[in-house]
This record gives C-alpha cells, structure tokens and sequence, in this order.
C-alpha cells in the first residue's frame, strides 16, 4: 500500500483503533499521518460481548465508520483469524475481525501492533519511500515488523520480525553471570527477556547488584556512573548481535524503533554504532533511528491496513 493509494482512498470514513490491555482507543487518520478525533476508553475484560460493544460505541460516538482498522497487542493468525492476546483476554480465541465486522456491519481488518508500527513508519515515518524497512520495538517487550516495497510482509500464523523470541542469548548470558530466566514464551534466553526494559534492569541487578528501573539506569548512565555504563554496554551487545543477524538476513534500508526505550536518542545511538560495526553491509548513514510516528503508530498503521486489506499477506 502506497501513500498515494491511501490519499485515493480518503474519502471513506476509516475508523482507526489501537487497543491494548488498559484501554482502547480510537482516531481519523489523514492521508499523511495526522491524527485527530482521538477518544479512548478502558479496556472491558468481563467477556466479547462488552469488548464488542465498547468498540461499537467509540465508532458510533466518532459519528461511524465504512471500514475499520484495529492495531491489537497481540497476534492473529492469518490461517484462522483466531486473535491471541494475554493482555487482552476478551479478543483471545475468537476471529476478532469476522466477528466484530458482523457486529458492526462494515468491514474490520486487525494488524499486530508492532506491525502497525513498521507500516506506519514505512509508508509516512522514518523509512518513508525506502524499499525494505524492518522496525524493532524497544518497550517492555522486544518484537519488530518487516515492510517491503510498502507492503507489510505476514508470515506464517501472523508471525513476522518476532525477533525478540528464540534461544538465541542462552550462551553470552551464562558467559556473563547473568541468570537464566524463562521468557513469556517458556524458552530461556530470548532477546525479549534481556533486551527490552525489563531484561536492561535485570541485567543492572546481575552486574550492579541493585535493583533500578531502566529509567533510573539511563538517567545514572548519562550521568557517568560506571555501573550503569556497564549495564549499557552489555545491554547493547546483546541486542545488536542478534539483530546483526537480522540486518544480514534482510538488508533493511532503515531499522525505525519504537517503544519506551526508543526515546532515549543516545541510546538508540549506541545500539547503531555498535550494529553497523557488525553487519557485512557499509551503511554511511544511520541504520538504527527512533521511530517518527511514536504514540500515533498503532492508530497509523491500522488506518493503513484499513485502505488496502488485498494489498496485505
């Protein structure tokens, strides 16, 4: 989907939501990424029903909809259109899009977040116009997209860019001292569980021996205390050589971050120098930058969804 597909497109109404655990919200999006009519609610988990029904009230509110776009927390697998979200248990085990477009009577189309993410950083962010763009996700949890061409790549059971899963760091963090501890997917040593900001503090505590939130971490580092640095250090050497592999494997033009850590401009500057020092391909210019649709992408990218459900898959 290109941007000027969606501008030909603007002129039905799409309702954009992007829904997570606590709540869900719900925005106009134009052609070029603005939003407005923003609105939220929480999060109903007392059953489908309500979940249904608080989606059909923002739509109503916003003064309706012909086509729907959903950025969820979760996956969906192509095969089924079975949603699978822990922090969403309302969704979880049900064809979130067939079924909320018959509750609602105009067509519904659900992305991942991440993915949405990747597609709204292709099409209208920082990789805007580049031909492959792979966006990581740097939050309380590590996950990624893959858009090529400005089409959004969908693998196997809605699963793509989970580069954050896999037993991938088992050896360097018993190389390091670092305990072993069991990601959400039941494996040990996945990216998720030491490269996001969980996994950072838990690296502090194995090195420093004190417990500090990540915040707290990049606040000491900044400020030269050689702890933090040291957790730093080895933060960004075991993110970047696995998504060195990943640079290798695709040849991204540009890797876009999101999540809570993606604000910390330095930081994602460490993890570019440090990446292209490892990767086979000479980049002169910055590969690892923050992500330009940050707090808008879910909204974003499921509006983009929306505009071209055939050109997806």
């Amino acid at each position: 989907m290109t941007a000027t597909a969606l501008q030909q497109a603007s002129s039905v109404r799409t309702a954009a939501f992007d829904i997570g655990g606590s709540k869900i919200e719900i925005a106009r999006v134009a052609p070029g990424g603005a939003i407005s009519s923003r609105a939220t609610r929480p999060t109903p988990h007392t059953g489908w029903t309500d979940f249904a029904d608080a989606v059909a009230s923002l739509v109503d509110a916003s003064g309706g909809a012909d086509r729907i776009g959903i950025s969820i927390a979760g996956t969906v697998d192509p095969a089924t259109g079975i949603a699978n979200a822990a922090n969403i248990s309302a969704i979880t085990g049900h064809r979130i899009a067939e079924e909320l477009a018959a509750h609602l009577g105009v067509p519904v189309t659900v992305g991942n977040d991440a993915d949405c993410f990747a597609l709204a950083e292709a099409l209208v962010g920082a990789g805007r116009g580049l031909p492959i763009v792979f966006a990581a996700i740097f939050g309380t949890g590590v996950g990624g997209g893959l858009v090529v061409n400005g089409r959004l790549v969908r693998g196997a059971h809605g699963v793509t860019g989970e580069w954050g899963h896999g037993p991938v760091l088992a050896d360097a963090v018993r190389g390091r001292g670092i305990a072993l501890v069991a990601c959400g997917c039941g494996q040990l040593g996945c990216v998720d569980t030491y490269g996001s900001a969980r996994g950072m503090e838990r690296i502090h505590a194995a090195l420093a021996g004190e417990q500090l939130s990540s915040h707290e971490i990049t606040r000491a580092w900044h400020a030269g205390d050689a702890a933090a640095a040291a957790t730093i250090d080895v933060f960004v050497d075991l993110i970047t050589n696995p998504l060195a592999m990943i640079v290798n494997t695709l040849g991204p033009s540009l890797i876009p971050c999101g999540g809570g850590l993606s604000s910390d401009a330095e930081l994602i500057s460490r993890i570019d120098q440090s990446l292209r020092g490892k990767v086979l391909a000479q980049y002169p210019h910055s590969l690892v930058v923050p992500g330009l649709t940050r707090g808008a992408s879910g909204l974003i990218g499921a509006a983009m969804l929306a505009a071209a459900p055939a050109d997806e898959g």
